[in-house]
């Protein structure tokens, strides 16, 4: 019984392993396309717009009630020490090194990461990759490519509207519901906070969320079974994976950034 659960165990790390390098593999093929996607700037402005806009509004809507939700918990807390004034840097800070990448990562891999793992398995199962292949297109230059590269490049520009959002939101509660002082408020969030150490760095997790996000859900359209199960199972796949990547990463960055690993 043991002996079988020992095998079990080392078929299951031997196959998570065989995937990832399946998928490095996969990555290092898409990047050497890389340079024939700008020159045809339409594909990537309309996965720009996919991607980037049509997240933007579930964006929008969580950054103002996470931002409002920060000041009210930090608040209850600080008003204790009266210390109420120093709202405004316990949210810019926490929404700038850590919930602004974070959870901007998680409704990216459930949004945009999920639509674009049915998108291409469904390209997939329609045998549509194959029909540009026997056109001598290559789909990966085409269809893939242009899907990383708009993720990448949306991933940084949500979360920093994702952060703009969720400070607004802590002034408007702050200010006009708390009645803090809107020169304090302003002036503790711009002295305490560093540009480069603070929101360069949670730009610096966005880019590696954004990257490792659109690369799982590629791969798993790309390698999904062609029928309606195997879609289904490919975009939760997507979402699960998605979602421990960027929390998993984001400790080995915050360690790499802050910390003396």
């Amino acid at each position: 019984m043991i002996i079988n659960r020992i095998q079990m165990l080392g078929q299951s790390v031997l196959s998570t392993v065989s995937r990832l390098g399946q998928a490095s593999v996969f990555l290092y093929q898409i990047i050497l396309t890389m340079p024939g996607v700008f020159l045809r700037p339409a594909l990537i402005i309309k996965q720009l717009h996919s991607t980037g806009v049509q997240t933007l509004i579930i964006i929008l809507v969580a950054g103002g009630f996470i931002g409002m939700v920060l000041a009210l918990q930090s608040y209850y807390v600080l008003v204790d020490f009266g210390a109420e004034d120093s709202i405004s840097q316990m949210v810019v800070l926490s929404l700038m090194r850590e919930l602004g990448p974070v959870i901007t990562g998680l409704l990216f891999a459930g949004r945009a990461g999920s639509a674009l793992t049915a998108e291409i398995g469904l390209m997939k199962s329609t045998e549509q990759l194959s029909g540009m292949e026997m056109m001598a297109i290559d789909p990966m230059q085409r269809v893939l490519a242009p899907r990383i590269l708009s993720g990448f490049l949306a991933m940084p520009l949500l979360t920093a509207v994702f952060m703009a959002v969720g400070v607004l939101g802590a002034y408007v509660v702050s200010v006009h519901g708390f009645g803090i002082f809107e020169g304090v408020f302003w002036s503790l969030a711009q002295t305490k906070v560093d540009f480069y150490t603070d929101l360069m760095n949670g730009m610096i997790k966005s880019v590696v969320f954004g990257l490792v996000i659109v690369w799982i859900a590629v791969f798993e359209g790309y390698d999904s079974m062609p029928t309606s199960e195997g879609l289904g199972q490919a975009t939760t796949r997507t979402v699960v994976h998605g979602s421990l990547a960027v929390l998993g990463l984001d400790f080995l960055l915050t360690a790499l950034m802050y910390g003396d690993i």
